[in-house]
């Protein structure tokens, strides 16, 4: 196994934190990455994604869904005992369990939803207007003044 010292990359940039941060957490958690629930990552537009995590016996008050400092926090707690219930095998887990999906700058949420067993997530990038490109459109003479045009 191999593993990386993201140091020099400290000490020669500026600015670049959370990146290095990014990456070191990625190459850690892969040795140790949870495999439960099992979940989907699916692109369906150029800057929109759902989650799709199976949360088979989990009801919609169970689960807990949070954005804390650019990171989606999925919770499930179950909230009822087995209702005395005497199980000769058990091979559906319905543990608790707490997933974290790190989320890029202006990535933001919008909607979740529960149906059959799934938790899907939405979510969308939205770069506001100042970040957006722009072009400037070159004035002629000895004009000053300059005219933003939106970039298409």
């Amino acid at each position: 196994m191999r593993t990386f010292d993201l140091a020099p990359l400290y000490r020669a940039t500026v600015g670049f934190d959370q990146i290095a941060d990014l990456m070191d957490r990625v190459l850690t958690d892969t040795q140790s990455a949870p495999s439960y629930p099992p979940y989907n990552i699916e692109k369906t537009a150029d800057d929109a994604w759902r989650i799709s995590i199976a949360v088979a016996g989990f009801a919609e008050d169970d689960l807990s869904v949070e954005v804390r400092e650019n990171a989606l926090i999925v919770t499930a707690k179950k909230s009822k005992e087995d209702d005395g219930r005497k199980y000769l095998h058990r091979g559906i887990a319905n543990r608790a369990f707490e997933r974290r999906f790190a989320l890029a700058d202006h990535v933001r949420v919008t909607g979740a939803s529960h149906t059959n067993g799934m938790l899907n997530i939405d979510l969308v990038r939205e770069v506001p207007e100042a970040l957006k490109p722009r072009r400037i459109e070159i004035a002629k003479g000895d004009t000053v003044e300059a005219k933003a045009v939106e970039a298409h």
